[in-house]
């Protein structure tokens, strides 16, 4: 037989090649072993095909844990047509209760609300994007209200800068503990909320507002800002690369994993934004309040915050949200407050319709998961995927095989056979 294969040939008439002997590098289509091989992709053959650069974005996304392809945005694009639907249902639904509720006053009013519940949410959406949702937007604001209540009167520019400093600062220690410690951001944030309590339960009487600002001058003004930083933030999320990085602290596998020093800047710094955005919406609460701001948990607002955003589209687990969604979860929440006003159902609170805007949100993160997430998600179908190699038969104890081959031989009749020690031709007689 003649060793003729290609494997077994000389490269030059002295010797191998400077692979050596079996060097398979050369023996094998281009790409057969893909990125992850041994020797890894070879770039000095210009004649050698190469990986395409979407493969490769798709692949390292996440070097342990990523989901290959593009998250899918046509559910977001549904459910944001039924919400701006429900928004516009409501909003005749209240001016078939009061006809004047969407003009002058009463429509300035409902703008600076739309703007304080926007700041909440977009603190609350970028911590749930971010996977560390902040729990202690609504007691921020409160004491932000309360704050600004009893020294409205030194200024705006001041009073504003106190409350944003300080949430500024408690939002960096629940950031760090979150990155350092590697710990749930709502954990650390319930925590943070506790703490505010303790400034809030300092005033137990409602506080009359000081000074003379009135934010429904520049209600459309302020309105308009929050929404377009709301609708140009989720623009912006639609960017694979961003969408990802700052989502990387989403747990994919051991929740108690480290997620790497990006995540963990990415996260700290969405956690630390989001507390001056509270304290930005308890000043627009207290300055537009026609009485006194009284001094409650804040646990409704941080309640409605956290709905708006899960209702706008944004996940509850991180990473996924829509475009337009937030803004009109925000403005479906504040219509459908005035119409309940409106109506006389003293019953349904604040709180009740938090609760219920937080339940629908969950609903809509199980849809947005199941219909959001990248097609090729848990199905590798690149084309330089390596062909499996063949299941090899399981062995058994060393010695011992456990395939279709038999371990001993068959047994050989014994009534047929002559002895052949036994023959003449071996006895001495003859010779």
């Amino acid at each position: 037989m003649g060793y003729d294969e290609s494997i077994y040939r000389r490269r030059d008439g002295e010797g191998f090649d400077a692979g050596g002997p079996g060097d398979y590098r050369d023996d094998y289509p281009p790409g057969e072993f893909g990125v992850g091989d041994l020797h890894g992709p070879d770039t000095t053959d210009p004649g050698r095909q190469s990986v395409p650069a979407a493969v490769l974005d798709d692949v390292f996304d996440d070097p342990a844990h990523g989901e290959p392809g593009r998250d899918r945005l046509a559910f977001h694009i549904v459910w944001e047509v039924v919400l701006l639907l429900a928004v516009g249902g409501v909003g005749y639904l209240l001016i078939r209760e009061d006809s004047g509720a969407l003009r002058g006053n009463a429509l300035e009013q409902l703008l600076v609300a739309g703007a304080a519940l926007g700041l909440l949410a977009m603190g609350a959406g970028l911590t749930l994007r971010a996977g560390a949702v902040n729990l202690a937007l609504g007691p921020v604001a409160v004491a932000s209200a309360l704050h600004f209540a009893e020294n409205g009167d030194r200024g705006i520019v001041p009073t504003l800068a106190q409350a944003t400093v300080a949430a500024l600062v408690l939002g960096l220690v629940v950031g760090l503990v979150v990155v350092i410690f590697h710990v749930p951001g709502w954990a650390a944030s319930l925590a943070a909320a506790l703490g505010t309590l303790v400034f809030i339960e300092r005033r137990p009487a409602p506080v009359n507002v000081q000074g003379g600002y009135d934010p429904t001058n520049h209600a459309l003004y302020l309105f308009a800002g929050v929404a377009v930083v709301l609708v140009l933030g989720g623009l912006l999320g639609t960017v694979k690369s961003v969408r990802r990085a700052v989502g990387r602290f989403r747990p994919v596998a051991d929740p108690a994993r480290r997620r790497g020093p990006v995540a963990a800047a990415l996260t700290g710094g969405a956690i630390a934004v989001s507390m001056p955005l509270a304290a930005g919406a308890g000043v627009l609460i207290a300055a537009s309040s026609d009485g006194p701001v009284v001094p409650t948990s804040g646990l409704e607002w941080t309640g409605l915050a956290v709905g708006a955003a899960l209702v706008g589209g944004t996940s509850a687990y991180g990473r996924r949200g829509g475009i337009f969604g937030t803004v009109f979860a925000v403005a479906l929440l504040v219509v459908g407050q005035r119409y309940v006003a409106e109506r006389g159902w003293n019953d349904i609170t604040p709180a009740v319709l938090g609760a219920g805007a937080v339940a629908l949100g969950l609903v809509v993160t199980r849809l947005v998961e199941t219909f959001g997430r990248p097609k090729s998600a848990g199905i590798d179908d690149t084309p330089w995927q390596t062909t499996p190699a063949p299941a090899v038969a399981p062995r058994g104890p060393i010695g011992e095989r456990t395939d279709s081959w038999s371990s001993t031989l068959p047994a050989q009749p014994t009534e047929s056979r002559a002895d052949t020690w036994d023959t003449e031709r071996w006895s001495g007689g003859d010779r």
